[in-house]
């Protein structure tokens, strides 16, 4: 049986930020990039690659031909649903077929996606729906999120939940095997016609009604990480999530005659992912090899097995894999970008040596889609630095103290960026996008600067700025020079109240495995590297630290942490 046969207007709430600039303020290198709807870029592959493989899911394969008609199905099913142009669509799936599947049918019917991690709680999953007015939601039958999911069904605006069963995604031997010993992993569907199995979605032969739509509508609502406050939902527009995807074309290369195979295990419902992982990977027409989550052994495994030539990730990735032994599993890796956090420089030159595979940085943030600047793939990589603007994006260093001024070559201030991928502003939230934007730049409230060749250097972010009796300390200067140190696997730095100083920094380490250092002898080694007001006032060793639910290392917790310990 094929696989095809297995896997059974703006809404209210925008708010247009000020416009771009013209054409003429972005870099002149590229030209402007032609607003185009996602959906053309599957259809483009369909056409010219139906062919081709789009997907491989741990072995399993479809061919774009078979996404495309799954997107056609499921778009149908959808409206035989109820969605219709500018309804919310939430997906709150790991990286499966049924993603790529379900968010071009979305977008075929001019609904809207927003993206839900699986590992939320039901209160911020409840958050996400309350404040998209998602009506419709589809998940995985996965322990992990359809039991979250299930409450919330007829409460606020939800009202559907269509399931899709993971085992089915998987071969056939797979397949048994996981019904047969993970059964504990499988949730049991709800008895409620409320709820609805994916090969019913799109049980229907037929195609969806055509609705009318234009690149500049609401694709995406995705949601910042509430790192402070309550996250937002930063609207993403077609246009912007196009641009970028053309952006990284014009940054990594043109469409090479062989298809290109990207390894993603990255979850697609993050924006990094998003971006470069799904589409671009379906505008070049390349093969996405999909792991549902990092798992050492069979990440490793996939990559042996497949061969990937493209492999995006985050620093935490790429640190967990200089602690294992590699076996030429990146040799045919042409491509590798890190992005969604710092990637310290000690972590990018092991990697390097390990792999004989170069690693750029790149940089940016949700509200651009989210690339906007990046280290090039060939020529000069600057220590330490996220490089030059991204194609199409210009960027300027503004005075914290005074937004009006643009600060010059080596002057540090906030980074703001503008190009044809900043999104529209936030959802429903009028006064934070005006904020969110100077003179039509988007400010991104990290400070860093700009030298004379254009390249990127970031700080910190303006929020984790820790003030030392008058003096700015960077937490991430700090933590640059403690991964100098051979035995540190990872470091974060917060600020703690000092009664002389106002604040003073705090490290915490985690070490390699097997390896002891005591916070002396750390101090020693930092001495030369940091001046007196820099120092830590205090080290702490633990054996892991905190990290996000996509990975990347968090200081909220450890902040947390600290003001408990003072409270009264």
């Amino acid at each position: 049986m094929s696989a095809a046969e297995t896997i059974g207007g703006a809404p209210s709430g925008q708010q247009t930020r000020p416009a771009h600039p013209s054409s003429s303020q972005l870099p002149e290198e590229m030209p402007p990039i032609a607003p185009r709807l996602l959906t053309d870029l599957l259809d483009h592959a369909v056409e010219h690659h139906g062919e081709w493989p789009a997907i491989d899911f741990m072995g399993r394969k479809w061919t774009y031909a078979e996404v495309g008609d799954l997107a056609r199905k499921a778009a149908r099913g959808l409206q035989d649903l109820g969605v219709k142009p500018g309804t919310r669509v939430g997906l709150c799936l790991p990286n499966t077929p049924y993603y790529v599947i379900c968010y071009f049918a979305i977008l075929r019917i001019g609904a809207v996606v927003v993206n839900f991690n699986p590992l939320y709680t039901e209160r911020e999953m409840e958050h996400l729906i309350e404040d998209s007015g998602a009506s419709v939601l589809i998940a995985s039958d996965l322990a992990l999120s359809l039991p979250k999911v299930a409450p919330l069904v007829g409460k606020g605006s939800l009202s559907r939940v269509i399931v899709c069963p993971f085992a089915d995604a998987l071969p056939t031997f797979k397949r048994r095997a996981f019904q047969l010993l993970k059964r504990k992993d499988i949730a049991h569907e709800p008895h409620d016609l409320r709820f609805v199995r994916f090969a019913d979605l799109i049980a229907r032969d037929a195609a969806p009604d055509p609705v009318k739509r234009d690149p500049g509508d609401l694709a995406v609502l995705q949601y910042t990480g509430g790192t402070t406050g309550v996250p937002k939902g930063a609207m993403l527009s077609h246009a912007n999530l196009a641009a970028n995807s053309a952006q990284m074309i014009a940054h990594v290369g043109h469409m090479p005659d062989e298809q290109e195979r990207t390894l993603g295990v990255l979850p697609l419902f993050h924006v990094f992912a998003l971006t470069t992982v799904l589409n671009y990977s379906v505008d070049t027409a390349a093969e996405m090899i999909l792991l549902p989550r990092f798992e050492m052994k069979s990440f490793l495994a996939a990559a042996r097995r497949t061969r990937p030539t493209q492999f995006f990730g985050v620093p935490t990735l790429y640190t967990a894999l200089n602690h294992v032994n590699l076996h030429g599993e990146f040799d045919s890796v042409r491509v590798c970008i890190s992005g969604g956090a710092p990637l310290p420089l000690e972590v990018r030159q092991r990697f390097e040596e390990r792999t004989g595979v170069r690693v750029v940085e790149g940089y940016g943030l949700s509200e651009a889609s989210p690339i906007i600047a990046c280290n090039p793939l060939e020529g000069v990589i600057k220590e330490n630095s996220c490089g030059p603007a991204f194609p199409g994006t210009a960027l300027e260093i503004r005075d914290p103290d005074n937004f009006h001024k643009v600060l010059g070559t080596g002057e540090k201030g906030e980074v703001c960026a503008r190009g044809p991928q900043v999104m529209k502003g936030y959802w429903n939230r009028p006064e934070e996008s005006e904020k969110t934007f100077i003179y039509g730049a988007l400010r991104t409230g990290d400070i860093g600067y700009l030298d004379a060749d254009g390249y990127l250097f970031l700080v910190d972010r303006i929020k984790d700025l820790i003030l030392c009796g008058g003096y700015n300390v960077y937490p991430r200067v700090i933590e640059d020079a403690i991964y100098e140190h051979p035995m540190v696997a990872e470091a974060i730095v917060i600020g703690i109240p000092d009664a002389y100083r106002g604040q003073a920094p705090k490290a915490f380490v985690a070490l390699r495995e097997g390896d002891i250092l005591s916070e002396e002898e750390l101090l020693e080694f930092l001495k030369p590297r940091l001046n007196k007001i820099e120092m830590p006032s205090a080290i702490e060793f633990r054996d892991s630290l905190p990290k996000t639910l996509v990975g990347k290392l968090s200081k909220k917790e450890l902040v947390a942490e600290e003001a408990a310990k003072r409270a009264p």
